[in-house]
């Protein structure tokens, strides 16, 4: 055999080879099925955080038919509402001289001041009226305590005050957590931290979540995810429910 027509036969093979692999490629990853030991957890998908409310993220409403898509792939699925009282230590109006957006020091550490948002009992607080959830079991209310933040649906802001999900989400032999909502950067992100730091697997579905991307601070989250094992995926990435 020449060595002209050995290497026809070598780029021929090759090419076969790569149509083959074209048509079936050996590293596409398999649809993830969240199965009844995990759960969804949807942060914050509330008036006060889309158009309209006090606190808008851009593009907050976008998540909405997302998540309700996601939903029927899901056994077990926990619903978070931020639940301020009034003059609550984070909002910039409760701390004289203070803008919303600016930072200060509390008894537990750095706190951004925010505009009063998601009062208890107001409209602003609401879940979003097209949220589709009827199979939710749970909904964890955080900020309800007058002095302390609560970005988190594990632990509050002072890192001391646990909420009771983990407990819950352990009691009923769940292991693996896929987070939603709004804002990615924090009440997202902090979610999935916690998650965990409990020992949960945790996944952040970056599509059905928007950012406030206070400086940097969405970049930085997503680094500090990445760090702590915290996987980053799409909606389209999870399966249908079997069956």
């Amino acid at each position: 055999m020449t060595v002209l027509s050995s290497r026809r036969r070598f780029l021929g093979a090759a090419a076969a080879l790569g149509a083959g692999c074209a048509a079936a490629p050996l590293w596409a990853a398999a649809p993830i099925q969240p199965g009844a030991k995990a759960a969804l957890i949807v942060v914050d998908v509330q008036n006060c955080f889309v158009e309209g409310g006090t606190l808008p993220v851009k593009g907050g409403a976008e998540v909405v038919p997302v998540i309700n898509a996601l939903a029927p792939k899901f056994q077990n699925i926990v619903v978070t509402q931020d639940w301020h009282t009034p003059g609550h230590a984070s909002f910039a109006s409760a701390h004289s001289g203070q803008k919303a957006f600016s930072s200060i020091r509390l008894n537990y550490g750095d706190q951004v001041l925010w505009p009063d948002h998601c009062v208890q009992g107001t409209d602003d607080a609401a879940l979003h009226k097209d949220l589709q959830l009827p199979t939710a079991q749970l909904i964890i209310r955080k900020g309800f305590n007058k002095g302390v933040d609560s970005y988190s649906a594990f632990q509050e802001a002072d890192r001391k005050t646990v909420t009771g999900l983990a407990g819950y989400l352990k009691a009923r032999g769940i292991d693996t957590v896929f987070v939603a909502g709004l804002a990615t950067d924090f009440c997202v992100a902090w979610t999935a931290l916690d998650a965990r730091k409990a020992g949960f697997k945790a996944y952040v579905i970056e599509d059905a979540t928007r950012a406030i991307d206070l400086n940097g601070s969405l970049a930085a989250a997503w680094k500090q995810m990445a760090a702590q094992g915290v996987r980053r995926i799409q909606s389209g990435d999870i399966a249908a429910a079997a069956g």
